[in-house]
């Protein structure tokens, strides 16, 4: 039997991706090492199974992530469909009963004409016919190998550390100014230390946030996590166990800036770098980081001028295989040097459920589709494949993220100030652009 798409994995991604190409008529070959070949994460057979929390966050459509289950649902998502089939209560969150939500995304994908789920693990990328890779965080060596010669890339890396983003409308400018370690401001200075942002501290703040870094909790290292740690790369626990001023001496080191407002160098210094080209996000400067993540907000809340911040992404420290998108994928997903082979899924730099899901079912979407449709970047689903594809940040720096409104242009006018306000209407806006990208797609 000839196949019109082959996909390879069936997790989030893979499962969302097949099932949009078998929806739309094509005959899928969906492939699953597991059970022959189980990864160190997985417990069970099924497709889309949750290893960790069982909440896809929240519902509500003044949030990024409830705008893209709105789009998500609208193109007919599984994923979506047998989350919310198999939903427990959560507040306004999309939380699931995860050994019944696996089941019926697996029976929902054996039942379909279209699909033949074949279990077996893919050791070579097929040379013929449409591919969709979604092989997920812990792609298996030999795949791993594959994917480098396809690619010309070999850095399908772990990403050992990364530091939070914070959203940019919710820091105290009272409490922080912008300089350069090499000029006295913006202006004095056009190299890129002049975007940060500096968050001065006197000697007892620093204290309390030293000694608050050292006494919190740590998430878990997995046992199949053989979490390595370099020098140039180290959590900012680790530094400040090492000694109390360690980290007044290292990434929190207040030499060359000078705090207009009292005109003295203050004793330490957190910076914060603009992290996209809107000036939406910024990312904490040496703060990568394992700490829980209830315990990361109490520790970075002691800053000055984080005291009220949100976070659109904690700092994370885990074993993550990825590919480098934004040299290798356009906006459909395809990878440049071959557009019948598509990736999908955390592979190409998403973090999450549903973002992995999402990112199926462009892949699956596009696979079937005679002219690829990339959404605007007001939508969740456009601004996350915007992302991958059009990273424009240093290439070291690239690193998976969550769908937010960080990552979406900002409102028209001016910024309302109001989170919820704003929330609703940067929802309002996408669903708008998304309705009319699917009617002028024909979708």
């Amino acid at each position: 039997m000839s196949f019109d798409v082959t996909v390879i994995g069936a997790g989030m991604a893979g499962s969302e991706a097949a099932w949009q190409a078998a929806q739309r008529g094509a005959k899928v070959r969906l492939i699953e090492m597991r059970p022959k070949k189980l990864t160190p994460a997985h417990q069970s057979d099924k497709a889309a199974e949750i290893v960790c929390s069982n909440s896809f966050k929240s519902n509500h459509l003044s949030n990024a992530s409830g705008l893209l289950k709105d789009e998500m649902r609208k193109l007919d998502s599984i994923i979506v469909s047998c989350a919310d089939a198999t939903s427990v209560p959560a507040g306004e969150a999309l939380a699931v009963d995860r050994e019944a939500f696996s089941e019926l995304v697996t029976e929902r994908l054996l039942a379909h004409p279209n699909i033949d789920f074949v279990r077996d693990e893919a050791t070579e990328i097929p040379a013929e016919g449409k591919v969709i890779i979604a092989s997920g965080p812990l792609t298996s060596d030999t795949l791993a190998a594959q994917i480098g010669q396809l690619t010309g890339r070999y850095d399908l890396y772990f990403y050992d550390a990364v530091a939070p983003i914070v959203d940019a409308s919710t820091i105290d400018y009272s409490k922080v100014f912008r300089a350069s370690r090499r000029g006295k401001g913006l202006d004095a200075d056009t190299s890129d230390d002049a975007a940060y942002l500096n968050c001065p501290l006197n000697k007892e703040e620093y204290t309390a946030l030293w000694q608050a870094i050292t006494e919190a909790e740590l998430a878990p290292v997995h046992d199949f996590e053989d979490i390595k740690y370099f020098e140039a790369c180290l959590p900012v626990e680790e530094l400040a166990r090492r000694g109390e001023r360690t980290l007044s001496f290292g990434p929190l080191k207040p030499v060359g800036l000078e705090d207009p407002r009292t005109g003295r160098r203050p004793w330490a210094v957190v910076q914060l770098r603009q992290e996209n080209k809107a000036g939406t996000l910024y990312n904490l400067v040496g703060f990568q980081t394992r700490m829980k993540w209830g315990a990361q907000k109490k520790v970075l809340q002691l800053i000055p001028g984080l005291e009220n911040a949100e976070f659109v992404r904690f700092g994370v420290m885990h074993r993550n295989t990825y590919i480098h998108s934004p040299s290798l994928l356009d906006a459909t997903l395809a990878l440049k040097t071959d557009p019948r082979i598509r990736f999908a899924g955390q592979i190409v730099g998403v973090e999450g459920y549903l973002e992995s899901a999402a990112m199926g079912l462009i892949a699956g979407l596009n696979a079937t589709l005679e002219t690829p449709i990339v959404f605007p970047q007001t939508t969740s689903l456009g601004c996350l494949t915007h992302y991958v594809a059009n990273y424009e940040g240093k290439d070291k720096d690239f690193a998976p993220m969550n769908a937010n409104w960080g990552m979406m242009p900002v409102l028209d006018g001016d910024r309302i100030r109001d989170k919820k306000e704003r929330g609703r209407a940067m929802g309002a806006r996408g669903q708008k652009d998304f309705a009319e990208a699917l009617a002028s797609a024909g979708l």
